[in-house]
């Protein structure tokens, strides 16, 4: 078995297990097998909940924007997940396919991008029919590939929620008897604990999202600290496991470059090891719908949202998003690239984005 090593320095500031104070079964979920795990660790836990007699939550909303927004944000329900959830889409570049274990997430990062995503209020939902969402997965395995990779964090952070619903745990064990697929995902969060002895067979990669320690500070609330994300990544690197660094949302911001080298530094710092490391570099950008949600939901955000400052970039279906100019994308690109081949030779950037 693994022993874990602390991480060098202090193990930083771990984010709070997150105790929602509504919780709602539909009547099918309450029914399905992973459902009742569900609720045992709910009971053990000792937080309440309502089972439904039908498939249709309640009205979550509230009078005001601000109280929905809350009112959702405390919310968790569990729910199956739709025959649509079933017939995956490619995630490029990312991964191969998507698939989902939930939707929505219980922190409060002023820049997310489920904002605009995902419809109605921004409840969290997780699904309680996992083992048929897994079993199909199968059906996407490319026999004719060495490897397929799932994407399992597009619309959450399974971490932040894996405490009361076990699914990362079960599709990591799940993905661990499938050798020709891998599971990626990715988290703000450092409750890493329950992962370390599972019988993962190099088959997921952990992802930790990080960012400047100012970001981190004054943009994701809710959200384990740098270095506990640091200490997380180690302690999960230590287990066995092939880890990354999503380097999300990258902002040109005053002195950016000190506070990412700063970043990347401790990065180093805590990966003292030869270990299985990619990166995946993301740069801020915004719709004009989820500007709109974001600034109702933090109106006092000291994100940049200025669009004169802005590229316009447009896609196939006629919308668009606003991205940092070409002169600033390059330099961005450039910049990072040459510091993390400086820190990290043996570390391979996926794509900057």
């Amino acid at each position: 078995m693994s022993t874990f090593a602390p991480a060098p320095g202090a193990p930083g500031r771990s984010a709070r297990l997150w105790k929602p104070r509504h919780i709602y079964f539909t009547a099918a979920a309450h029914a399905e097998e992973h459902g009742r795990r569900i609720a045992d660790r709910l009971d053990q836990l000792r937080l309440p909940y309502e089972v439904l007699s039908a498939n249709r939550l309640p009205k979550l909303g509230g009078s005001t924007v601000r109280e929905t927004y809350q009112k959702a944000k405390n919310t968790l329900a569990i729910v199956t997940a739709p025959p649509s959830a079933l017939k995956l889409t490619p995630i490029p570049p990312s991964a191969d396919w998507q698939f989902h274990l939930a939707k929505g997430c219980p922190a409060h990062c002023q820049y997310c991008y489920l904002a605009g995503s995902l419809p109605g209020a921004p409840v969290t939902r997780t699904y309680a029919n996992l083992e048929a969402i897994l079993e199909n997965n199968a059906n996407y395995i490319d026999p004719h590939r060495a490897l397929t990779t799932f994407e399992a964090s597009c619309y959450t952070d399974p971490l932040g929620i894996e405490h009361l619903t076990g699914s990362l745990s079960r599709a990591i064990e799940w993905f661990g008897q499938q050798p020709e697929a891998r599971l990626r995902w990715v988290t703000k969060y450092d409750a890493v604990n329950p992962l370390l002895n599972l019988q993962h067979n190099g088959q997921t990669r952990c992802r930790i999202s990080l960012n400047a320690g100012w970001v981190t500070r004054r943009l994701e609330g809710g959200t384990a600290d740098l270095e506990a994300r640091l200490h997380a990544m180690r302690r999960l690197a230590q287990a066995g496991y092939r880890v990354g660094a999503v380097l999300a949302p990258l902002m040109p911001f005053e002195d950016w470059k000190t506070e990412y080298a700063d970043m990347l530094d401790r990065l180093r710092e805590a990966l003292d090891f030869p270990v299985d490391l990619t990166f995946e570099l993301i740069t801020h950008r915004f719709t004009p719908g989820s500007k709109e949600i974001l600034l109702d939901w933090y109106p006092n955000t000291s994100l940049d949202f200025n669009e004169e400052t802005r590229a316009k970039k447009r896609n196939k279906f006629g919308s668009h998003k606003f991205v940092y100019t070409r002169e600033q994308m390059d330099e961005l690109k450039g910049w990072f690239s040459a510091e993390i081949k400086a820190r990290f030779p043996e570390g391979e950037v996926l794509y900057f984005t």
